[in-house]
């Protein structure tokens, strides 16, 4: 992951991001608009996009969005001083892969980008396989035997997490944090709406792994219905 292009519009902070993270080694593209960043941005595949979510032009989470469409298996963090939960979910929901909140350390950003470098070399199989449901893990597509099923984002991403931990407790908490990659929070309920979104996309046929709801805790796909 070492070709990076940053999207920001303050000059100092694309500035200071860009210096850091040149003497760490990665090579970095710099542009400070939404238009010409998203164009730069889908002429070539960068390892990592790092996009403003603020921008003139074209915002960040637009830019996320088409380049989460193109290159599937682009690391995308988002920079934006929102703070909100919801607007973390959005962010997310679009594609993104990490979210962090201006002012931030650098040493933060980054541990970031290295964590992503990390997951990205990872050895792992291209797909994952549970009975009839099959995930592509590079092109992040799913099927159900042989008929693909469309899913957004963020139901993709949930799926992963619960495919990866077939026939084993997952709680809330453990969801929140990596799939959403935030703290849970007990008075919202965006992971059981999630979840229901995915139960509604996937076929319920003894052929297909169920989602069970472990009452107060959270959930389980198992691999044998009962």
């Amino acid at each position: 992951m070492n070709n990076i292009i940053l999207i920001e519009d303050e000059v100092k902070v694309a500035e200071f991001i860009r210096t850091g993270l040149d003497e760490a080694g990665y090579d970095v593209d710099v542009f400070h608009d939404g238009e010409s960043g998203l164009k730069a941005a889908l002429e070539r595949t960068y390892d990592l996009y790092l996009l403003d979510w603020m921008l003139p032009g074209v915002d960040g989470l637009e830019i996320c969005k088409q380049v989460r469409d193109k290159f599937p298996a682009a690391g995308i963090i988002m920079l934006t001083a929102r703070d909100d939960m919801e607007d973390k979910i959005s962010g997310l929901d679009q594609g993104a892969d990490d979210y962090i909140t201006k002012p931030f350390a650098f040493e933060e950003l980054l541990a970031r980008v290295r964590s992503l470098q990390r997951r990205a070399s990872s050895p792992e199989s291209n797909f994952l396989q549970v009975k009839n449901l099959r995930l592509d893990i590079l092109k992040r597509k799913t099927w159900i035997g042989d008929k693909e099923i469309f899913l957004s984002n963020k139901e993709y991403d949930l799926l992963y997490f619960l495919m990866q931990h077939v026939d084993k407790l997952v709680t809330r908490e453990m969801i929140a944090v990596n799939v959403w990659d935030i703290d849970f929070d007990t008075g919202t309920n965006y992971i059981d709406v999630y979840i229901n979104y995915l139960r509604k996309k996937l076929n319920d046929s003894s052929k297909c792994p169920v989602i069970y709801t472990v009452r107060g805790t959270g959930y389980i796909l198992k691999s044998k219905n009962d």
